[in-house]
């Protein structure tokens, strides 16, 4: 126990292993459910803060957050910040996505954020977090240290979370502690889903701890303190036979919250609906769901589904119970249930695979691709270009500036008619020295724009840290490896009319260069060899061709720090964005993706390849 006043911020985890925060609004529906202790059920449904979070469920004696609709389970936990940071003030920093919409930063980035906004600094630095941005509050943009991607950023003034005080519960407890902040009872919800939840329960606790024999045509038992479910329509059909169950039926939400796996904890079974918080009936405790074999979670389900059948609440055919799926049969059970009595429409099936790789193929299968010379790529160090100091290469992108507007050079932040404010090594020119980028006409003091080349790849281009423009050939930092490629037998999802033109990249570990984050460092490459998929159509081929381009300019790959796994000194992808299913979409990197091949083209475009460097590539 914590003696504090803190703010509490509900958060789930992601499949990259970040902690994501809910709502400020959901946070606050959590909270005071968690806050009601075991009379409110231990059961959280999300939609009746947030319209948009309709099939999901937290369970709060496991912990974790149930989709209804997918069967998805994900860790929850309650964190606990200090008043006066972000969320304490009810602040959100968010940055804008690919497809335009607002996305919130981790709460530990969002209040890092806030702290430097507040100190009035122009940009804050987030490599001490693990994260390879610098957040510029002049331009109100995200800058990648490693690749120049510049995003929008906005700060936004949200509700504040809820704020606790005096003895406040470790982190991920349930029930709340009684010397919390004392919370107004919660009114019981109407809804058909809560009644459902309810429903349940409580004919869970009446039937006790031992055999719970259900039959059919007869209502189960209801507490007082339960709104009592219809009797079944007269002349209803009800399934023929008696269905025995061993050990105790666990709270609906609890089995919806969790899939049958070792290393999750065992739920413990809930209170009796007519017993008070806290009491117990000093018998031993109840198996958990890991105890049960196959056949004993289809007959819970089928158990399950006669009580509802029983007081009246509709359902749905849920098939292929006895089929070898991710979602155990109880769980297929239990979504089908709870999604029916939402009234929402379902019928269960068995849920789709992953497939990464098409089916085996024969070399004698295997063809070239028309139009591409060779089947495989290599690239080796780079040879860096002797002879150019940076200032004749700035020169030829830049017009003189007599008389400087009066604005600040976005670089250093600094006015344009006063010297430069860079702090770093001193380049030759002198710091008073203005000059304007001849296609795109922005204004940056020539100390500023060399000093920029110098910390950069140094390879003769220039990209303007405004508009991103880019003048003479950009190269990037890829480590040496190959690229193979060519065209297998097989159609990808929504490509049926063609084939598929498979991508192989194959970087080794090494050392990593003076153009390197860290030069002299050794750097890992995980998942390697990479398979990557197109349709063998004209567009296809079109971004395999500028694909090449990008490659021999070194720009599929970095060296950074994971965005999936936080490791650092390890090659990622380099804002190409590649598809690496060949048979499904699970993940977002699979097809059908009908914008995908306009969506590579345009970040292409970005790095400076387009159709035209294929002409400058073959002079």
């Amino acid at each position: 126990m914590l003696l504090a006043s803190a703010v509490v911020v509900w958060e789930w985890l992601n499949e990259h292993g970040r902690w994501r925060p809910y709502s400020p609004a959901v946070s606050h529906h959590i909270e005071a459910v968690a806050r009601a202790g075991p009379r409110a059920g231990g059961s959280v449904v999300l939609g009746q803060a947030d319209s948009r979070l309709a099939p999901y469920i937290i369970d709060l004696q496991s912990m974790h957050q149930f989709r209804q609709d997918t069967g998805t389970i994900r860790p929850v936990r309650r964190s606990y910040y200090d008043p006066l940071s972000a969320p304490g003030k009810g602040v959100v920093w968010e940055w804008e996505n690919d497809s335009g919409s607002w996305t919130p930063y981790d709460m530990d980035v969002g209040i890092t954020i806030q702290r430097a906004y507040e100190k009035q600094h122009p940009w804050v630095d987030l490599s001490a977090i693990g994260f390879c941005y610098i957040i510029d509050f002049a331009t109100m943009g995200q800058i990648n240290r490693q690749t120049q991607r510049k995003r929008r950023i906005r700060r936004r003034l949200d509700m504040v979370y809820p704020l606790v005080s005096g003895t406040l519960p470790k982190s991920q407890s349930w029930p709340a502690s009684p010397g919390a902040a004392a919370a107004p009872p919660v009114p019981a919800c109407a809804c058909p889903q809560c009644l459902l939840v309810m429903s349940v329960k409580a004919t869970v606790s009446a039937t006790g701890p031992g055999t719970a024999t259900l039959q059919p045509r007869k209502a189960p038992p209801v507490p007082p303190a339960v709104p009592k479910a219809p009797a079944p329509a007269p002349g209803a059909k009800m399934p023929d036979g008696m269905v025995t169950v061993r050990g105790s039926l666990k709270p609906l939400a609890a089995q919806g919250g969790r899939r049958q796996a070792a290393s999750t904890p065992t739920l413990s079974s809930a209170s009796s609906a007519a017993s008070p918080p806290g009491t117990g009936s000093g018998k031993a405790s109840h198996p958990g769901l890991g105890t049960l074999n196959r056949s004993h979670l289809q007959r819970l389900a089928i158990a399950q589904s006669r009580v509802l059948i029983a007081s009246g609440v509709p359902t749905v055919p849920v098939k292929n119970l006895t089929g070898s799926s991710p979602v155990n049969p109880a769980l297929a059970g239990i979504t089908g249930i709870l999604m029916s009595a939402a009234g929402l429409p379902v019928c269960l099936t068995r849920p789709p695979k992953l497939v990464l790789h098409p089916p085996p193929v024969s070399k004698s299968e295997i063809q070239s691709i028309p139009g591409i010379s060779h089947t495989c790529r290599k690239t080796t160090k780079k040879q860096a270009k002797k002879g150019k100091t940076p200032e004749e290469v700035l020169k030829k992108y830049l017009q003189k500036v007599r008389h400087p507007p009066d604005e600040d050079c976005t670089i250093c932040m600094e006015r344009l008619s006063a010297p430069s404010g860079y702090k770093g090594p001193q380049p030759a020119v002198k710091p008073d020295l203005v000059g304007k980028l001849v296609k795109c006409g922005h204004v940056f003091h020539l100390h500023c724009l060399v000093a920029m080349y110098n910390n950069g790849n140094k390879d003769g281009s220039l990209q303007c840290p405004t508009c991103k423009t880019i003048y003479g050939v950009k190269t990037g930092t890829q480590p040496p490896g190959k690229m193979e490629y060519h065209i297998i037998p097989h159609a990808l999802p929504g490509h049926s009319d063609c084939k598929t033109i498979r991508i192989i990249y194959n970087i080794p570990p090494g050392v990593q260069g003076p153009e390197h984050p860290n030069p002299g460092k050794s750097f890992t490459a995980r998942g390697f060899p990479r398979h990557c998929y197109l349709p063998d159509s004209d567009k296809g081929r079109k971004v395999l061709k500028l694909l090449l381009v990008a490659w021999d300019r070194r720009l599929i790959f970095a060296i950074g720090t994971s965005s999936t796994t936080g490791e650092s000194d390890t090659v990622i992808w380099n804002e190409i964005h590649h598809k690496t299913e060949f048979g499904s979409n699970l993940t977002g990197h699979g097809y059908p993706d009908i914008n995908y091949l306009d969506n590579v083209l345009a970040e292409l475009a970005a790095q400076g390849i387009t159709e035209e460097s294929l002409v400058q590539e073959k002079d």
